[in-house]
């Protein structure tokens, strides 16, 4: 997996002082997307050791309350195994941290059905993940007040209270 960029200090993809990871790779192509250079797989660097050391070094501060990976598309089938390699390693070393994740897949219509499928990569990066911003960026929903996420059809999902109760639960935010 290539990945398009390590942002160590941002405040736009979650809650608090947050460590961002942009993978590449998206086959999605939202019209209106901010990202457009990390639709190409071959994007950026590719993702190794030393890049995993530099995310955990980045997270080690009391001040950073959390890591986000963004895209690209981490639910991307060729994505889906480094990604949730990277998720067990910064829930294994930071605990107490949040985990957020963009995905453009809807929850019920596309990522559920993975998992009924049999997916067990993409159960298990749910199992680490506490917020999803669901949905494809649609750029006549654009609304650059929404906290978080794009435009108004994304939503903010609680996914272990989700997960737990069966059905979606929304992080409302300020």
């Amino acid at each position: 997996m290539n990945y398009a960029k390590i942002k160590k200090t941002d405040v736009a993809n979650g809650p608090g002082i947050r460590v961002s990871l942009f993978v590449s790779g998206c086959t999605r192509e939202c019209r209106g997307c901010f990202n457009r250079e990390a639709w190409d797989f071959q994007y950026g660097q590719t993702w190794d050791a030393q890049a995993l050391s530099e995310v955990l070094a980045a997270l080690a501060p009391d001040y950073i309350r959390g890591f986000s990976v963004l895209g690209g598309e981490p639910f991307e089938p060729a994505n889906c195994g480094v990604v949730l390699e990277i998720l067990q390693a910064v829930r294994s070393a930071f605990p107490d941290k949040d985990i957020w994740c963009y995905t453009g897949n809807d929850y019920e219509r596309e990522l559920l059905p993975r998992i009924a499928q049999g997916d067990e990569t993409v159960s298990a990066m749910l199992g680490l993940i506490d917020v999803l911003v669901d949905g494809a960026f649609v750029e006549e929903q654009k609304n650059l007040r929404l906290a978080f996420r794009g435009s108004e059809n994304q939503r903010l999902i609680d996914v272990r209270a989700s997960l737990l109760g069966g059905e979606v639960v929304l992080l409302h935010v300020e």
